[in-house]
């Protein structure tokens, strides 16, 4: 019996130190865990900011000169001077080549003399018809004789008129040996030389194109003319060509610095393509663009409403398109799908999926969770540039 008892006791003293074990172990997993465990991630995020933003809408374009004519001679002669350098600027009225003056003087001071003397007949015409009249009122000569008299006169005065065309022709031919630059703009390549024999017939001496202003030239549907007219009807009340701003896009993706003008409407849609051309006017005191250039055309209404614009490091692109991870009022993230409008400078205008004022996350985006919380931390962005801000406000920040 007692050995009994003693084996109890024993028994009862191993499970109890299995458990204090277990306990002990357990214990220590626990405080493992918990030290194990990884805090929130920092996230930066900005309030997102609205800007007013107007209809917007891109059309391919294509450059035009508002000039462009092939200078030609006017008159057969040799050249003897080419006033330009290839591909320069010249100005309105600028020598462009001189041909040989030499046989145009000469036919000019005959013209002068041939005129002196028609001049000179007509005085002596005129003086015989006179004396002519007196002698027929004595009788002492016939009507034929005064009438033959008279057509004397008339016939000096007719060559008189013809003298003095002939002179202006003269005249004209000489200038005509000066070519000038009927507007400013740039002169390309030269066919003819120096010593080169030409005339009216030859082929053009050069072309001259302006480049101040110049044309872009561009194309809208059916539908989108319609909306425009439809639009500014409800707003103004009659149909107006400067309810859009016209500006141009590069193709190296810079803005062009002037703002164009529209100055043209076609008549009619093409049956063929459902558009109607259009044409605008942009100062180009630069020189930069140049007739021929594709750039695009971006429209945008001057009646303008508030929208919410994004920076572009934010929006991140998956098979569903694009998205951006916003923070609720908990400090959850979430992902949220947008539809993004046209691109001010860094920043996106962001058409639906997202509100003003809400919480955009900027910064630490590679450790968030989706659904995870995280440790906001506010910043701002710089509409002009994109940059984050963390230090004070400044102008520009949103």
């Amino acid at each position: 019996m007692r050995s009994i008892i003693t084996r109890f006791t024993s028994t009862n003293k191993l499970i109890a130190s299995i458990l204090v074990i277990s306990t002990i172990t357990l214990t220590g997993c626990d405080k493992s865990a918990q030290q194990g465990a990884m805090p929130p991630p920092v996230v930066q995020y900005i309030k997102v900011p609205d800007k007013e933003v107007g209809d917007y809408h891109e059309f391919i374009a294509r450059t035009a000169a508002v000039d462009k004519v092939q200078i030609r001679a006017r008159v057969e002669g040799f050249i003897d001077k080419r006033a330009f350098v290839e591909g320069g600027q010249v100005k309105k009225g600028a020598l462009l080549f001189e041909i040989d003056p030499k046989p145009y003087i000469a036919s000019l001071q005959k013209a002068k003399a041939d005129l002196a003397s028609s001049k000179a007949g007509l005085i002596k015409a005129s003086k015989d018809l006179k004396r002519s009249k007196e002698l027929f009122k004595e009788g002492y000569i016939s009507q034929a004789d005064l009438d033959a008299q008279t057509s004397t006169k008339d016939q000096a005065l007719a060559a008189v008129e013809a003298a003095r065309a002939a002179t202006e022709t003269a005249r004209l031919n000489l200038s005509y040996t000066r070519i000038k630059a009927p507007f400013s703009g740039k002169v390309g390549k030269a066919r003819y030389s120096v010593g080169n024999l030409v005339g009216p017939t030859s082929e053009p001496l050069v072309t001259l194109t302006s480049v101040d202003p110049i044309y872009v030239n561009f194309q809208v549907t059916e539908n989108q003319l319609l909306n425009y007219e439809q639009s500014t009807l409800k707003q103004h009340g009659k149909s107006k060509d400067n309810q859009y701003t016209l500006n141009l896009r590069l193709p190296t993706g810079f803005s062009y610095d002037h703002q164009g003008k529209l100055n043209f409407f076609d008549t009619a849609i093409s049956k063929t393509t459902g558009t109607l051309n259009l044409r605008a006017s942009f100062p180009n005191p630069e020189h930069l663009l140049y007739p021929g250039l594709y750039v695009t055309l971006i429209a945008e209404s001057k009646d303008k409403h508030l929208q919410p614009v994004i920076p572009q490091s934010a929006v991140q692109e998956n098979q569903q398109g694009y998205f951006v991870i916003v923070i609720d009022d908990n400090n959850i993230a979430k992902d949220r799908e947008v539809k993004l409008g046209r691109r001010i400078g860094p920043m996106w205008v962001v058409s639906q999926g997202i509100k003003p004022g809400e919480k955009l996350a900027v910064g630490g985006l590679q450790k968030i969770k989706i659904n995870a919380p995280v440790i906001p931390k506010i910043v701002r962005v710089n509409l002009e540039t994109g940059a984050i801000i963390e230090s004070s406000p400044k102008s520009g920040g949103a």
